[in-house]
């Protein structure tokens, strides 16, 4: 057997040198493959351990111990300050370094160390979420010319809250003070709140709307600390028009025979003739209360100073009514002209939440038997129908008093 046929041997016609640059293409790539995966492995291990870190920070952050809320009653000279905890007695307590003691006032409310009592930090003023919630975001889209029969009113109204907002400059050049607040009396329907919405949707002023009956709590001085709150919170967001509706539900008089009840309520209702007559001013603070019962409020609530405007807001007249039909009849497709003055004319005595329901049944009539167009008679047998009901829901009334 010759040499070219032993056993492993290469044939003449195979290429050394290819052989060897295919082999280090091969090699080459096996390479970047695995520094690939190192970069990769090594990226993902920096990753794990990143997230290892913070799940230690959020372990300890869990096992911290829990802090006492607390006031600060005094600061003392010598760096330390008289705090009232949630426990109840007060303690003379240090604070942390880390705490900005600057930034400590009397008042302030503090987390405290739950061993030592020490002032860890600062916590910003609380507001109850009843008053917190109260702020209106979105304005209301009711418009001074979506209310009708009201053009006194809404003068005087915007004369006492809008103009000092917007023109408070005029006021100072003539020299007088500006109304502190407006008072809306009149009977249930006659839109007392439209014109506080509408005063809303024309200001850019902050609105806090709040129900007087919302006042009132169950546990003595709660009350009169959401108050205190409410007018706090307008101060903050100044300027703002706070509107009370039914503040008869905390603004009765008060009498010398009272239950535990009726006295939490008239706490209520010192805090408030405190707020709206006290040291602190309310230049830029505005407030439009309303009520269908100003027989039964506290005088002092209705003295000059407090109320310096109040305006009635009485039944729709003749052309007020027919002012209001034609209001709540433009979105409404009528297939002729209506004669409104007719309809008004037998309306008398009805309020525009009244006319408003009369629009609703006679479109309800067209969609009843199947008509895409409201007609003449459909009012009237509007008209017919909810003056029935008014009239026998009056003499439900009578006759369950």
């Amino acid at each position: 057997m010759s040499d070219a046929e032993a056993p492993g041997a290469l044939p003449e016609s195979f290429d050394r040198v290819n052989f060897l640059e295919l082999r280090n293409n091969q090699l080459s790539e096996a390479i970047k493959r695995v520094e690939s995966e190192r970069h990769y492995m090594e990226a993902e291990i920096l990753r794990l351990q990143r997230e290892v870190k913070r799940l230690k920070t959020e372990l300890d952050r869990l096992r911290y111990p829990p802090l006492i809320v607390g006031s600060v009653r005094d600061v003392l000279t010598d760096g330390r300050v008289v705090v009232k905890s949630s426990t109840g007695p007060d303690f003379v307590v240090n604070w942390a370094e880390t705490v900005e003691h600057e930034k400590i006032t009397v008042g302030s409310r503090v987390a405290l160390n739950k061993q030592t009592l020490a002032v860890m930090g600062i916590l910003p003023a609380s507001l109850d979420p009843l008053v917190a919630a109260s702020e209106i975001v979105d304005k209301p889209n009711v418009t001074y010319q979506d209310i009708g029969g009201l053009t006194d009113q809404i003068r005087e109204i915007r004369e006492a809250v809008e103009y000092p907002l917007l023109r408070s400059e005029l006021y100072r050049k003539v020299g007088v003070d500006p109304p502190k607040g407006v008072l809306l009396i009149g009977p249930p329907g006659t839109g007392k709140t439209m014109v506080a919405k509408a005063v809303a949707h024309h200001t850019h002023a902050t609105f806090v709307r709040l129900v007087g009956s919302e006042l009132v709590q169950k546990y003595i001085g709660e009350g009169a600390r959401l108050v205190r709150e409410l007018f706090q919170l307008a101060r903050e967001k100044a300027p703002t028009i706070i509107f009370i509706d039914e503040v008869d539900s905390i603004g009765a008089k008060r009498l010398e025979v009272a239950t535990s009840g009726d006295r939490e309520v008239q706490r209520t209702l010192m805090q408030l003739l405190a707020e709206m007559d006290g040291f602190e001013p309310l230049s830029n603070v505005k407030i439009i209360a309303a009520t269908n019962r100003p027989d039964i409020l506290d005088e002092a609530l209705l003295r000059p100073g407090r109320f310096d405007r109040i305006i009635e807001v009485p039944l729709p007249s003749y052309a007020g009514r027919t002012e209001i039909f034609k209001i709540h009849s433009r979105g409404m497709a009528v297939k002729e002209p209506v004669d409104f003055e007719a309809l008004a004319s037998r309306c008398e005595g009805a309020t525009g939440a009244d006319i408003r329901a009369i629009c609703t049944e006679a479109g309800m009539w067209a969609i009843r038997e199947e008509r895409e167009q409201v007609t003449f008679v459909d009012f009237e047998r509007a008209i017919e129908k909810v003056v029935g009901e008014e009239e026998l829901r009056k003499e439900s009334v009578t006759m369950f008093a």
